[in-house]
């Protein structure tokens, strides 16, 4: 098995979390992970970018190559859809509706939201929303991760307890929250298929 999986956003959505999640959940199942990730201009507000593979061989790089990509995670819909080519032939595109305009020129949310449910295998969530339902927009790095967990081959309650044990020290109605957004994004994203 292996699973290649790009994680696209902007600096402070959280997708180097997501990113230690899953790597996390993946070794404790037995699994070898590499990651790789870039980190654009500024903290908040630039370009990120994770690779992450997990494989049960030996992985000799971190990086995918375009058009390899069993999955694509892009929480920032322009994100998603730059890195929309890196998806293999039966990869699937997930992404968040919600625009992070971060440049003077960002192109029209609407049009970039209607292109990514034009490409064949997406699934397109307003994560924001869900978040907030769940009782914190700042769960909407979870509700992608829900999202992406039906793709991952690595078990529900391994992501579950990973959730658990990184946002403890932040209290227990902090882990409830992330565990509720992330059981809405895995419901929205099993609905879809």
């Amino acid at each position: 098995m292996t699973n290649d999986i790009i994680l696209a956003g902007v600096g402070g959505q959280g997708i180097l979390t997501i990113a230690a999640i899953v790597g996390r959940a993946a070794m404790e199942r037995g699994l070898n992970v590499k990651q790789s990730e870039v980190h654009g201009m500024a903290q908040r507000g630039g370009a990120v970018v994770a690779h992450l593979r997990l494989s049960t061989e030996t992985i000799y790089s971190d990086l995918i190559a375009e058009g390899a990509a069993d999955v694509v995670l892009g929480i920032e819909p322009m994100e998603a859809l730059r890195q929309a080519p890196c998806l293999g032939p039966r990869g699937v595109l997930l992404a968040n509706t919600e625009p992070i305009r971060n440049i003077p020129d960002y192109p029209d949310a609407e049009a970039l939201v209607r292109r990514l449910r034009t490409l064949p295998r997406s699934v397109v969530l307003d994560a924001g929303a869900m978040a907030k339902e769940a009782g914190s927009s700042r769960a909407m790095n979870m509700v992608m991760l829900g999202a992406l967990s039906p793709y991952l081959g690595v078990g529900e309650e391994d992501l579950r307890g990973t959730i658990v044990r990184a946002f403890a020290a932040k209290g227990d109605e902090v882990v409830q929250t992330n565990l509720r957004a992330f059981a809405a994004g895995k419901a929205a994203a099993t609905r879809t298929w």
